[in-house]
């Protein structure tokens, strides 16, 4: 009984899937992109993702490791030349898996297998989505700081008004004050009018004492 194995043998012996993976593991690294059925994209991100995490410490122990499932010189030297620069702040999720149309013969289901941070299409994607983010966290770091410096000049308006209006009253007392003056000459013209009657009548009690 097969209880507990969830691995799938692909139909083959396990030193021929051994062998196989490491192949494509290989092609994979060396070419960034291949196609294969969806099983074997599956089976094979299990097998070069813990690889490509092995890659991160480039050691004398992890480049013997690495070389024991690959088997390829070339592929280690350019998983840790290369790939492990470009992965080196990704956590994990080295690949990802694109399905395709099914297979002409068999109708085997078909499938793309591509190192993630190769892709230039989802790659720029992303940085523009994370452009927007910062974006969006700057803008509201604006807007909130936006009606703080906003508040010292609307309180600094009402102060140009108030000497506006200072001023108007003073202009208004002014001219008022002009009212006042033409009053006092006018009601002092009587008062010396009023003078010669008095000597005309001193002159006339005068001229009757006589």
């Amino acid at each position: 009984m097969r209880h507990g194995k969830k691995h799938n043998h692909l139909g083959r012996t396990t030193s021929h899937r051994r062998a196989m993976l490491a192949n494509m593991a290989s092609s994979l690294i060396e070419h960034k992109r291949i196609t294969t059925t969806l099983a074997k994209a599956k089976a094979l991100r299990v097998y070069v993702e813990p690889l490509i995490t092995k890659s991160k410490d480039d050691t004398t122990h992890s480049r013997r490791t690495v070389f024991s499932y690959l088997q390829s010189k070339d592929a280690v030297s350019i998983l840790f030349r290369e790939v492990a620069e470009k992965v080196a702040n990704r956590p994990g999720g080295y690949t990802r898996i694109i399905k395709m149309e099914n297979r002409l013969g068999d109708n085997a289901e078909m499938a793309m297998i591509e190192l993630v941070d190769y892709n230039t299409v989802y790659t720029a994607g992303e940085a523009q989505t994370a452009k927007k983010a910062t974006r969006r966290r700057g803008g509201s770091g604006k807007g909130a700081a936006a009606p703080k410096a906003e508040a010292p000049a609307a309180a600094a308006a009402p102060v140009v008004e108030d000497a506006v209006v200072v001023e108007e009253p003073k202009a208004e007392v002014a001219v008022e004050e002009t009212p006042v003056a033409e009053a006092h000459a006018v009601e002092e013209a009587p008062a010396a009018e009023e003078a010669p009657e008095a000597t005309t009548e001193g002159e006339e009690n005068a001229e009757k004492g006589e």
